[in-house]
């Protein structure tokens, strides 16, 4: 019975890869907001076959590595095929260097996040920006912009938050994890109320949202950590 409850986050799995591989196809075909939004799909699987995984209680170390080979496709190829043919290509041999570095930061979060997991069922923050949250951040603002004004503004920040972006998944940052359905933790109540808000919102209007949201995580671990960082030095200097 196990076995044929373990197939259940696999096929979530293989819907992310899927998702991802079309994302590639498109981009070489031109057509950016529908790889864009492969990617997106592509993070919703993943989010999915997690959460199947823990309730059924199915985790595996066979899973855990095969999301990871789908992650670095749909999150880390895909965004840099899209990124390239859209704004970087132009850069010459810099465009493609970013890509690349992109990719390559990707593999190495998401082969420290292997290394890490202790227990599989066990959630903890995530140390480094989480590769699929830098991933529909950024293709998320292409959609941002077409929504508003009809074409991708400001490439020059584009490049700036896939080198950011690229850089805080290396990094030794704390981000927040996804909440569990219980409500007997306050903190875990919180993160249930913005989740909440973040779906409604998506909801009314997608193309508006996911930027701005996604945004908002990546600076909540920046900001956090800079507290952190400056509490511990005050300490220090008080000591």
């Amino acid at each position: 019975m196990r076995n044929i409850k373990g197939i259940f986050p696999g096929v979530f799995t293989v819907g992310n890869m899927f998702c991802g591989f079309l994302s590639v196809l498109s981009s070489f075909d031109g057509e950016i907001v529908f790889a864009a939004w492969m990617i997106v799909l592509a993070a919703f699987f993943d989010a999915l076959d997690g959460m199947v995984a823990r309730f059924s209680k199915t985790a595996s170390r066979f899973g855990v590595e095969l999301d990871s080979f789908a992650d670095l496709l749909s999150f880390g190829i895909a965004p840099a095929m899209l990124f390239y043919s859209l704004k970087l290509y132009p850069l010459g041999r810099w465009g493609w260097i970013v890509g690349f570095v992109f990719v390559m930061c990707g593999a190495f979060r998401l082969a420290r996040f292997n290394l890490g997991l202790s227990k599989l069922n066990e959630k903890h923050p995530y140390m480094g920006l989480p590769i699929p949250s830098a991933a529909v951040t950024l293709v998320s603002y292409t959609l941002f912009c077409q929504e508003i004004w009809g074409v991708l503004r400001f490439p020059k920040a584009l490049v700036t938050m896939i080198i950011a972006f690229s850089g805080l998944m290396v990094s030794g940052i704390e981000y927040e994890t996804l909440p569990k359905f219980y409500l007997g933790d306050k903190k875990n109540k919180v993160k249930l109320i913005y989740v909440f808000i973040f779906i409604i919102a998506l909801l009314i209007n997608p193309r508006l949202v996911l930027f701005p949201f996604g945004l908002l995580y990546v600076l909540s671990g920046v900001v956090k950590g800079g507290y952190s960082l400056f509490h511990v030095e005050r300490e220090e200097g008080m000591a």
